[in-house]
């Protein structure tokens, strides 16, 4: 229509983009999809029809999400094409050996190029600044699938699987669980929780850092005293400004990290391409392997979980935890696949983060 304002191009490169209410009503849709999707995905029972269940959202029907990854990827890549397919959509891999991406084509000429072609670019880059310039260019929106500063769509399914085992930390909150079968069960409300991070400040830690303590979670945080390990101007100035480091504990003893804690995470020492620093990083991090006899010590709660979004390694924690009935190490790894797909739907599909389904209910603290 002429005259008509064009609609400004939404992307997603932190969560500290997001209101606290946005968060809460992501992790609440994909709840939602999760439920609706899941009946679709089992073994087909005789007796039951397809007319009986619920569509999940089709938004992406007959559209495409290119996925641009310059990283290897397990659970991200998965996710982003499983997840695209059950919202009605096809998702395009293109790896670094696919594409002109950084050989002949610069960022702004790639993302023209897949925009005018692609409903949606999810990339997963190095240096934050690559996927900056994809959505400062791109027609359709963005969504980091990780970068070196942020990775918002883990800690959305950290939270899903925080808030789907929240009877772990305290006793089930009568009413929340709706027992109509015809109806499906609510986002079970969360406890304000202590999280302690254990290990490198990298791109799982910044959006915890800008993400729990405006949910009223506290951040206890132990990292080496070197300022490689500890988080970078650009990520502490976001924490700064949003107010989350009155909610953050950051010191060098991981002992003193996991006192209290409810829930214990780690991540990876050595990220891709520093792989070279591993003698220095494996030096550097002695004493921070998660383990029973480490929480113990530092007293952290009798009932704590742990959390690691994975691949792992045993320096990082040891079997008895990652494999033990304190992990919830998989759980949170499946619903890597719901969280995207709630963004995937919200963002590719309606170019809206607040219009998600079903109903966020909140315990106050």
């Amino acid at each position: 229509m002429a005259g008509q304002i064009a609609k400004r191009v939404p992307h997603l490169m932190t969560l500290a983009d997001l209101s606290p209410s946005q968060v809460n009503s992501i992790v609440s849709h994909a709840h939602y999809l999760k439920h609706i999707s899941l009946p679709w995905l089992s073994p087909q029972q005789r007796g039951v029809r397809a007319s009986k269940l619920r569509m999940p959202s089709q938004s992406l029907f007959s559209k495409s999400i290119a996925l641009i990854f310059s990283k290897r990827s397990t659970r991200t890549r998965l996710s982003a094409e499983t997840a695209t397919v059950l919202l009605g959509g096809k998702a395009l891999f293109l790896g670094k050996d696919d594409i002109q991406l950084g050989v002949n084509e610069s960022a702004r000429d790639t993302a023209r190029v897949i925009g005018g072609m692609c409903q949606g670019i999810f990339a997963r880059v190095g240096d934050h600044n690559e996927i900056e310039e994809l959505a400062e260019y791109s027609p359709v929106p963005v969504l980091n699938a990780l970068s070196s500063l942020w990775h918002p769509t883990q800690i959305l399914a950290d939270l899903l699987t925080l808030h789907e085992h929240a009877a772990l930390f305290s006793d089930p909150v009568e009413g929340i669980q709706n027992h109509n079968p015809k109806r499906l069960p609510q986002l079970p409300p969360l406890r304000p929780l202590t999280v302690a991070y254990v290990g490198d400040s990298a791109n799982v830690l910044h959006d915890m850092l800008v993400t729990y303590p405006r949910l009223g979670h506290k951040l206890r945080v132990a990292s080496p005293d070197n300022p490689k390990y500890r988080a970078p101007q650009p990520v502490w100035d976001r924490v700064v400004e949003l107010g989350c480091d009155a909610g953050i504990w950051w010191g060098t003893d991981p002992l003193e990290a996991v006192r209290g804690a409810d829930v214990v995470v780690t991540d990876t020492w050595i990220s891709m391409g520093q792989e070279a620093e591993k003698e220095e990083r494996l030096k550097a991090f002695q004493g921070y392997q998660v383990t029973e006899a480490l929480c113990r010590k530092g007293g952290a709660n009798t009932n704590w979980k742990f959390l690691h979004c994975l691949p792992r390694k045993e320096h990082e924690v040891d079997d008895e935890v990652f494999y033990g009935p304190r992990s919830l190490v998989f759980p949170e790894s499946d619903n890597r696949k719901w969280s995207i797909m709630a963004v995937f739907d919200l963002l590719f599909g309606k170019w809206d983060l607040s219009a998600a389904d079903g109903v966020f209910r909140q315990k106050s603290g």
